[in-house]
């Protein structure tokens, strides 16, 4: 049967001459695989394969059947266009940090309508951030995505008390613990502040120095490694480090 469903597109590779396998996080099948023929000519791309470029978020009708490891695109048009992520350096490699995070997580191909429109939200409100928003907006969608899997550290930090982020645990201890996957003084207390964010807006209230950022990032991508399996390295995280300063 043909569905229309909303997608964010994860990854899209050449395929044949001229058509592309492409994976999409969908808001009606979650995670799926498609293959859409005649995207490319056979020596360049269409305007048709600018359409899957990661991060693309679009409105589809797509044959499904549950049986299948690879479906197919009817047709695709945009849901939201871009005014900065396609061609802004630094916030195209922010969105392309965020897409290969979210493809990293996404284990089964499950429904799952609130990750799927906060991460369509998170895209847009990306797109229209400002550069001192845009700077932060790593460390926002790594503490936000967790909630969506179970996974999220727990806002307990307590001055004189708990201030202490035990990456293993997920939470905040009161004694330094018997492992190197923790974070302490600055920076426990700016996690604790960041995850009080409620709209990305607010990033722009949290003042951090590049080499601050730097430590928080690679602390919060090894929480996903302690505790998603075969998480892996991500490809964009020295990129985005780089574009950030």
């Amino acid at each position: 049967m043909i569905y229309n469903t909303k997608a964010i597109i994860l990854r899209s590779i050449r395929y044949g001459d001229t058509s592309l396998v492409v994976t999409a996080f969908t808001e009606r099948f979650g995670v799926q695989t498609y293959i859409v023929n005649a995207a490319r000519s056979a020596k360049k791309s269409s305007a048709k394969a600018i359409l899957f470029q990661p991060s693309a978020q679009l409105e589809m009708q797509a044959y499904h059947q549950e049986q299948k490891a690879m479906n197919r695109i009817k047709e695709a048009n945009w849901a939201f266009l871009y005014q900065h992520i396609l061609s802004d350096v630094v916030k195209n490699s922010i969105a392309l940090f965020m897409i290969e995070l979210l493809h990293k997580t996404l284990k089964q191909p499950e429904q799952n309508i609130d990750l799927f429109y906060f991460c369509e939200d998170a895209l847009q409100q990306l797109d229209q951030a400002s550069m001192e928003v845009a700077a932060n907006f790593p460390l926002y969608f790594v503490l936000q995505l967790p909630h969506f899997s179970g996974l999220q550290i727990q806002d307990d930090f307590m001055p004189g008390k708990r201030e202490i982020l035990d990456l293993q645990e997920g939470r905040f201890v009161s004694s330094v613990p018997q492992h190197t996957y923790y974070l302490e003084n600055e920076n426990a207390q700016l996690t604790a502040e960041l995850l009080r964010i409620m709209q990305p807006g607010e990033l722009a209230d949290i003042k951090l120095n590049k080499n601050i950022r730097r430590v928080l990032l690679a602390a919060y991508i090894s929480y996903f490694q302690l505790h998603i399996q075969d998480f892996g390295n991500l490809k964009t995280l020295p990129i985005i480090q780089e574009v950030l300063g």
